[in-house]
């Protein structure tokens, strides 16, 4: 009898762990496959508001894709974009894939403008950016017949794309520039809009609008916003026989005629081109010097090194300084590159010059200065300078090295394991731009992570990395 007590009762503990041992079986694959479960459920909603939202929560769900640089539901929006013709929504739709340059919608755009009656103005509005975005020439017939109907509301959007629309096509544009000189000139488009039709010119590229242009640059009793675009309008058409018209105002009195002129001047080559770029660089009007440096960087023009260095050393302009070194880091020769690196690494230097520096350093050459930036990371971190630290954490985070990537791939790796949030979506992006595939591990943890902005980037750098997330 007491023998057949403790066999049942020894059956009875067996069968409690036996229980007990399940349930925390269970309890455990709950928990590993929680995450999963979770990513899947954000994609249904997402799904779902698409499908059944308002305008208000469809903004905000395009805010968030493009907050995590997300183009999963692309398909999805341009489904709905062609369907519905509410303005908030397509406006939205439009402004994300304009500004990603993402195809798709030409034609619902095209058929907003021409069935404008049947939309919203914000909703043409936005078709017609979208179109420019695109520079998508097909549409330019549309956006002429738009323009063509003199409707005031349209002519700001019409004009500020259809120059950019045409310029894909060299004999759309010459069309499109004689289009628009005719309406500066006969149509009365008012002086609100004259400086955009200038500017339209420029965008088309072609040359039929370059002696329009250059008379109004020439014409000292034109408005001084006019003749300020047609430099600029100058400048993007590139034509040498606008040269001499631009030169023309080198020397005028008027300081924003004075710097503009300089700063058209970056397409250009030749001698003559080359000595008003740097005696720019000593015009006491700041502006003048911000359009050297930045004729210099489009015209990789080495004799202004030794220029570009005193001024992103000295001038007492910030704006000056920064466009100093972004042409530096622009014309990136040999001695460019040795004076950013002494602006990065003279720690005395402003935080706001050694950023900039690094950033140009890292751009140019990322296998050579990757690993002495990064020191630089450790010491701004263990000199509680936040500012710097936060600086270069982006530039490294941003780096793409072609060489040997075994210290990104540290960084990386010490970013994805034991950073804060934005060094953890740092590291997401060092091992998507380098191919850090051997970082497997890491990613599949992030892709689990309780925030949703490192969770959705975790997922799209497995993607890109052709890494599988086993649904565990």
């Amino acid at each position: 009898m007491i023998m057949r007590l403790k066999i049942n009762f020894t059956k009875r503990i067996m069968r409690g762990c036996r229980t007990i041992g399940l349930y925390g079986m269970w309890l455990i694959f709950l928990l590993i496959s929680f995450p999963v479960f979770a990513q899947q459920n954000v994609e249904v909603s997402r799904r779902d508001t698409i499908r059944y939202g308002t305008d208000t929560e469809i903004a905000a769900l395009i805010q968030s894709l493009r907050t995590e640089k997300a183009d999963y539901l692309d398909e999805e929006l341009s489904s709905l974009a062609l369907t519905s013709r509410n303005q908030s929504i397509l406006t939205g739709i439009f402004g994300f894939f304009g500004e990603r340059e993402k195809s798709g919608l030409e034609q619902r755009a095209i058929n907003a403008v021409t069935d404008r009656f049947s939309e919203t103005n914000e909703t043409v509005i936005a078709a017609l950016e979208y179109l420019g975005n695109l520079k998508f020439h097909e549409s330019v017939p549309a956006i002429m017949e738009l323009l063509d109907t003199e409707e005031r509301r349209f002519y700001y959007a019409g004009f500020r794309v259809i120059g950019k629309a045409s310029s894909g096509n060299a004999q759309l544009a010459d069309e499109t520039a004689e289009f628009l000189i005719n309406f500066y000139d006969n149509r009365n488009p008012g002086n609100e809009n004259q400086s955009n039709i200038i500017t339209a010119i420029g965008d088309t590229g072609s040359s039929a609008g370059v002696q329009f242009l250059a008379n109004i640059v020439t014409n000292i009793d034109e408005r001084l916003t006019l003749r300020i675009a047609a430099l600029g309008a100058l400048s993007k058409i590139g034509d040498e026989d606008g040269l001499e018209a631009i030169l023309s105002c080198i020397t005028t009195n008027d300081p924003n005629v004075r710097s503009a002129a300089v700063a058209a001047l970056g397409p250009f080559s030749g001698a003559a081109v080359d000595s008003a770029i740097l005696d720019a660089f000593r015009d006491s009007y700041y502006r003048s010097r911000i359009a050297a440096a930045q004729a210099s960087g489009v015209r990789r023009l080495e004799a202004a090194v030794p220029y570009l260095r005193y001024r992103a050393e000295r001038d007492d302009v910030p704006g000056v300084k920064d466009e100093a070194i972004r042409a530096l880091g622009t014309i990136a020769g040999a001695q460019a590159i040795e004076v950013l690196e002494s602006l990065f690494f003279t720690r005395t230097n402003p935080e706001r010059v050694r950023l900039l520096s690094s950033e140009m350093l890292m751009r140019n050459s990322a296998d050579v200065f990757f690993t002495r930036i990064a020191a630089e990371l450790d010491e701004a971190k263990s000199r509680n300078q936040t500012n710097l630290y936060n600086g270069i954490l982006k530039v490294v985070g941003e780096a793409a090295v072609q060489g040997d990537k075994a210290e990104v791939q540290r960084v990386a790796h010490n970013f994805m394991r034991n950073g804060a949030i934005i060094e953890k979506l740092y590291g997401l992006d060092m091992a998507a731009n380098n191919g850090l595939s051997a970082l497997r591990e890491e990613i599949i943890i992030l892709s689990r992570d309780r925030n949703e902005t490192i969770k959705q980037r975790a997922i799209r750098t497995a993607e890109r990395l052709g890494i599988t997330i086993p649904n565990e």
